[in-house]
Protein backbone atom coordinates (compact mmCIF):
# COMPACT_ATOMS: atom_id res chain seq x y z
CA UNK A 1 0.00 0.00 0.00
CA UNK A 2 2.72 2.40 0.83
CA UNK A 3 4.19 1.54 -1.73
CA UNK A 4 1.49 2.10 -4.36
CA UNK A 5 0.80 5.75 -2.44
CA UNK A 6 4.31 6.89 -3.29
CA UNK A 7 3.87 6.28 -6.96
CA UNK A 8 0.65 7.92 -7.11
CA UNK A 9 2.03 10.89 -5.32
CA UNK A 10 5.38 11.17 -7.45
CA UNK A 11 3.18 10.45 -10.49
CA UNK A 12 1.20 13.92 -9.37
CA UNK A 13 4.66 15.45 -9.94
CA UNK A 14 5.22 14.76 -12.89
CA UNK A 15 7.90 12.23 -12.27
CA UNK A 16 8.30 9.07 -14.63
CA UNK A 17 7.91 6.22 -11.63
CA UNK A 18 8.89 2.31 -12.12
CA UNK A 19 7.19 0.24 -9.56
CA UNK A 20 7.50 -3.52 -8.41
CA UNK A 21 6.78 -5.62 -6.28
CA UNK A 22 6.42 -9.68 -6.18
CA UNK A 23 3.20 -9.69 -7.41
CA UNK A 24 2.49 -9.15 -11.29
CA UNK A 25 -1.04 -9.56 -11.24
CA UNK A 26 -1.26 -6.73 -8.61
CA UNK A 27 1.15 -4.35 -11.03
CA UNK A 28 -1.01 -4.39 -13.68
CA UNK A 29 -3.84 -4.20 -11.74
CA UNK A 30 -2.56 -0.66 -10.37
CA UNK A 31 -1.27 0.37 -13.65
CA UNK A 32 -4.66 -0.24 -15.09
CA UNK A 33 -6.19 1.70 -12.32
CA UNK A 34 -3.36 4.91 -12.62
CA UNK A 35 -3.74 4.56 -16.39
CA UNK A 36 -0.93 7.12 -16.70
CA UNK A 37 2.17 7.19 -19.47
CA UNK A 38 4.38 8.13 -16.09
CA UNK A 39 4.26 4.32 -14.90
CA UNK A 40 5.62 1.55 -15.42
CA UNK A 41 5.75 -1.87 -13.88
CA UNK A 42 8.03 -4.92 -13.33
CA UNK A 43 8.05 -7.64 -11.08
CA UNK A 44 10.93 -8.71 -8.32
CA UNK A 45 11.04 -9.98 -5.07
CA UNK A 46 13.97 -7.41 -3.59
CA UNK A 47 15.27 -10.53 -1.27
CA UNK A 48 16.76 -12.30 -4.48
CA UNK A 49 19.76 -10.62 -5.95
CA UNK A 50 18.71 -11.79 -9.42
CA UNK A 51 15.40 -9.83 -9.46
CA UNK A 52 16.99 -6.75 -8.17
CA UNK A 53 19.24 -6.91 -11.10
CA UNK A 54 16.92 -7.78 -13.93
CA UNK A 55 14.75 -4.84 -11.89
CA UNK A 56 17.95 -2.50 -12.34
CA UNK A 57 18.48 -3.28 -15.61
CA UNK A 58 14.62 -2.76 -16.57
CA UNK A 59 14.93 0.60 -15.08
CA UNK A 60 18.12 1.54 -17.30
CA UNK A 61 16.23 0.49 -20.32
CA UNK A 62 13.69 2.84 -19.12
CA UNK A 63 15.71 5.71 -17.76
CA UNK A 64 18.81 7.24 -18.59
CA UNK A 65 19.22 7.60 -14.99
CA UNK A 66 17.78 7.82 -11.75
CA UNK A 67 16.82 10.69 -9.82
CA UNK A 68 15.26 8.99 -6.84
CA UNK A 69 15.31 5.42 -5.27
CA UNK A 70 12.24 4.37 -2.68
CA UNK A 71 12.73 1.16 -1.11
CA UNK A 72 9.80 1.02 0.64
CA UNK A 73 9.51 -2.80 0.34
CA UNK A 74 8.84 -4.65 3.95
CA UNK A 75 7.64 -7.79 5.61
CA UNK A 76 7.28 -8.31 9.18
CA UNK A 77 8.92 -12.06 9.04
CA UNK A 78 8.10 -14.53 11.58
CA UNK A 79 6.06 -13.23 14.59
CA UNK A 80 6.37 -14.85 17.96
CA UNK A 81 8.44 -14.49 21.25
CA UNK A 82 12.27 -15.80 20.42
CA UNK A 83 11.54 -18.73 21.80
CA UNK A 84 8.59 -19.56 19.52
CA UNK A 85 10.20 -18.24 16.37
CA UNK A 86 11.60 -20.64 13.83
CA UNK A 87 15.75 -19.25 13.58
CA UNK A 88 15.46 -20.07 9.76
CA UNK A 89 12.00 -17.93 9.47
CA UNK A 90 13.43 -15.49 11.35
CA UNK A 91 15.67 -14.56 8.35
CA UNK A 92 13.20 -13.94 6.08
CA UNK A 93 12.58 -10.25 7.65
CA UNK A 94 16.52 -9.52 7.48
CA UNK A 95 16.63 -10.93 3.42
CA UNK A 96 13.58 -8.58 2.70
CA UNK A 97 14.09 -5.75 4.93
CA UNK A 98 17.57 -5.29 4.92
CA UNK A 99 19.08 -7.45 1.95
CA UNK A 100 16.54 -6.12 0.19
CA UNK A 101 17.40 -2.79 1.07
CA UNK A 102 21.02 -3.16 0.32
CA UNK A 103 20.59 -4.91 -3.16
CA UNK A 104 18.69 -2.25 -4.27
CA UNK A 105 20.77 0.24 -3.53
CA UNK A 106 23.76 -0.92 -4.61
CA UNK A 107 22.70 -2.15 -7.65
CA UNK A 108 21.27 1.28 -8.71
CA UNK A 109 24.09 3.74 -7.70
CA UNK A 110 25.51 3.69 -11.41
CA UNK A 111 22.16 5.01 -12.35
CA UNK A 112 21.94 7.25 -9.51
CA UNK A 113 25.34 8.44 -10.07
CA UNK A 114 23.91 10.01 -13.25
CA UNK A 115 20.60 11.49 -11.76
CA UNK A 116 20.28 15.19 -10.84
CA UNK A 117 20.63 15.59 -7.06
CA UNK A 118 19.71 11.90 -6.79
CA UNK A 119 18.24 10.72 -3.69
CA UNK A 120 17.95 7.57 -2.03
CA UNK A 121 14.88 6.98 0.69
CA UNK A 122 14.68 4.18 2.78
CA UNK A 123 12.16 2.78 4.97
CA UNK A 124 12.97 2.10 8.94
CA UNK A 125 10.38 0.67 11.12
CA UNK A 126 9.42 -0.98 14.64
CA UNK A 127 8.59 2.42 16.87
CA UNK A 128 11.09 3.74 19.35
CA UNK A 129 10.83 1.54 22.12
CA UNK A 130 11.12 -2.68 22.25
CA UNK A 131 8.92 -4.23 19.98
CA UNK A 132 8.02 -7.30 21.79
CA UNK A 133 7.31 -10.77 19.68
CA UNK A 134 8.51 -8.35 16.45
CA UNK A 135 12.30 -8.81 17.11
CA UNK A 136 12.90 -10.12 13.54
CA UNK A 137 11.25 -7.26 12.53
CA UNK A 138 12.36 -4.59 14.69
CA UNK A 139 16.04 -6.09 14.34
CA UNK A 140 15.60 -6.05 10.58
CA UNK A 141 14.90 -2.34 10.52
CA UNK A 142 17.25 -1.07 12.98
CA UNK A 143 20.03 -2.14 10.52
CA UNK A 144 18.30 -0.07 7.81
CA UNK A 145 19.22 2.49 9.62
CA UNK A 146 22.51 1.97 10.53
CA UNK A 147 23.17 1.05 6.90
CA UNK A 148 21.45 4.83 6.18
CA UNK A 149 23.45 6.44 8.20
CA UNK A 150 26.63 4.59 7.11
CA UNK A 151 25.85 4.51 3.23
CA UNK A 152 25.32 8.36 3.45
CA UNK A 153 28.66 8.67 4.66
CA UNK A 154 29.98 6.83 2.10
CA UNK A 155 28.35 8.33 -0.64
CA UNK A 156 28.13 12.62 0.67
CA UNK A 157 31.43 13.09 -2.14
CA UNK A 158 29.56 11.77 -4.82
CA UNK A 159 26.29 13.74 -4.27
CA UNK A 160 24.15 11.44 -3.51
CA UNK A 161 21.78 12.13 -0.11
CA UNK A 162 19.87 9.05 1.80
CA UNK A 163 18.03 9.30 4.42
CA UNK A 164 15.04 6.78 5.86
CA UNK A 165 11.60 7.52 6.81
CA UNK A 166 9.94 5.89 9.80
CA UNK A 167 5.63 5.41 8.38
CA UNK A 168 4.01 4.66 11.66
CA UNK A 169 1.41 2.21 11.86
CA UNK A 170 -0.29 2.22 7.95
CA UNK A 171 -2.98 -0.73 7.67
CA UNK A 172 -1.37 -2.54 5.10
CA UNK A 173 -0.33 -6.73 4.76
CA UNK A 174 1.76 -6.18 7.50
CA UNK A 175 -1.65 -5.99 9.50
CA UNK A 176 -3.11 -9.42 7.78
CA UNK A 177 0.10 -11.33 8.47
CA UNK A 178 -0.06 -9.83 12.42
CA UNK A 179 -3.42 -11.52 12.52
CA UNK A 180 -2.74 -14.56 10.58
CA UNK A 181 -0.41 -15.59 13.63
CA UNK A 182 -2.68 -14.68 16.23
CA UNK A 183 -2.60 -13.68 19.84
CA UNK A 184 -0.50 -15.87 21.10
CA UNK A 185 2.63 -15.09 18.95
CA UNK A 186 1.53 -11.30 18.40
CA UNK A 187 0.72 -10.73 21.99
CA UNK A 188 -3.33 -10.04 22.55
CA UNK A 189 -2.87 -6.08 22.51
CA UNK A 190 -1.24 -5.87 19.11
CA UNK A 191 -4.15 -8.65 18.27
CA UNK A 192 -6.61 -6.87 19.66
CA UNK A 193 -5.03 -3.86 17.56
CA UNK A 194 -4.67 -5.29 14.87
CA UNK A 195 -8.22 -6.27 14.40
CA UNK A 196 -9.69 -3.16 15.20
CA UNK A 197 -7.85 -1.81 12.43
CA UNK A 198 -9.27 -4.18 9.71
CA UNK A 199 -12.62 -3.15 11.24
CA UNK A 200 -12.24 0.33 10.54
CA UNK A 201 -12.29 1.23 14.47
CA UNK A 202 -8.91 1.36 15.66
CA UNK A 203 -6.07 3.70 14.83
CA UNK A 204 -3.99 3.49 11.89
CA UNK A 205 -1.70 5.83 10.05
CA UNK A 206 -2.36 7.21 6.23
CA UNK A 207 0.26 5.78 3.65
CA UNK A 208 -0.28 9.25 2.62
CA UNK A 209 1.54 10.42 5.25
CA UNK A 210 4.76 8.34 4.31
CA UNK A 211 4.14 9.53 0.63
CA UNK A 212 3.96 13.17 1.21
CA UNK A 213 7.47 12.87 2.92
CA UNK A 214 9.00 11.13 -0.06
CA UNK A 215 8.15 13.40 -1.67
CA UNK A 216 9.57 16.13 -0.18
CA UNK A 217 12.79 13.94 0.67
CA UNK A 218 13.14 13.41 -3.53
CA UNK A 219 12.50 17.37 -4.18
CA UNK A 220 15.54 20.03 -4.17
CA UNK A 221 14.10 21.19 -0.54
CA UNK A 222 15.73 18.37 1.36
CA UNK A 223 19.23 18.91 -0.53
CA UNK A 224 22.16 18.86 1.80
CA UNK A 225 20.14 16.35 4.10
CA UNK A 226 21.48 12.82 4.10
CA UNK A 227 21.88 9.80 6.83
CA UNK A 228 18.61 11.19 8.51
CA UNK A 229 15.63 9.09 9.71
CA UNK A 230 12.31 11.30 9.91
CA UNK A 231 9.18 10.16 11.07
CA UNK A 232 6.35 10.71 9.01
CA UNK A 233 4.16 11.09 12.24
CA UNK A 234 5.98 12.69 14.82
CA UNK A 235 8.13 15.25 13.13
CA UNK A 236 8.12 18.51 11.62
CA UNK A 237 9.36 18.02 8.55
CA UNK A 238 7.88 20.85 6.09
CA UNK A 239 10.69 22.72 8.72
CA UNK A 240 13.38 20.73 8.14
CA UNK A 241 14.83 22.99 4.90
CA UNK A 242 15.17 26.08 7.39
CA UNK A 243 17.52 23.89 9.75
CA UNK A 244 19.03 21.53 7.57
CA UNK A 245 22.95 23.01 8.40
CA UNK A 246 21.54 22.61 12.19
CA UNK A 247 20.34 18.90 11.68
CA UNK A 248 23.26 17.82 9.56
CA UNK A 249 25.98 19.37 12.56
CA UNK A 250 23.89 17.36 15.10
CA UNK A 251 22.53 14.12 15.96
CA UNK A 252 18.94 15.40 15.59
CA UNK A 253 17.01 12.71 13.26
CA UNK A 254 19.52 10.17 14.19
CA UNK A 255 19.24 7.00 17.02
CA UNK A 256 22.28 6.94 19.36
CA UNK A 257 23.04 5.37 22.75
CA UNK A 258 22.44 7.50 25.98
CA UNK A 259 25.45 8.33 27.55
CA UNK A 260 25.59 9.14 31.35
CA UNK A 261 26.70 12.89 30.60
CA UNK A 262 23.44 13.55 28.14
CA UNK A 263 21.36 12.70 31.22
CA UNK A 264 23.21 14.97 33.54
CA UNK A 265 25.45 12.45 35.41
CA UNK A 266 29.06 12.67 35.90
CA UNK A 267 29.51 8.88 36.54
Amino acid sequence: MIGRTIADFFIREGCHVLLSGRSIEKLNSIKKEFNSSLLEVFPADVSEIKDVQKLIQEAGRIFPAIDSLVTAAGVYGEIGSLEQCDAERWFDAIKTNLLGTMYSVKLALPLLKQGVHPKIITFAGGGECPLENFSAYASSKGAVLRFTETVAHELKNVGISINAISPGLVNSGFVENLIKAGSDRAGRQKYEEALQQVAGTGSVVSPEKAAALAVFLASEESNGLTGKNISAVWDNWQEIPKHIKEIQNSDIYNWRRVKPKDRGYDW
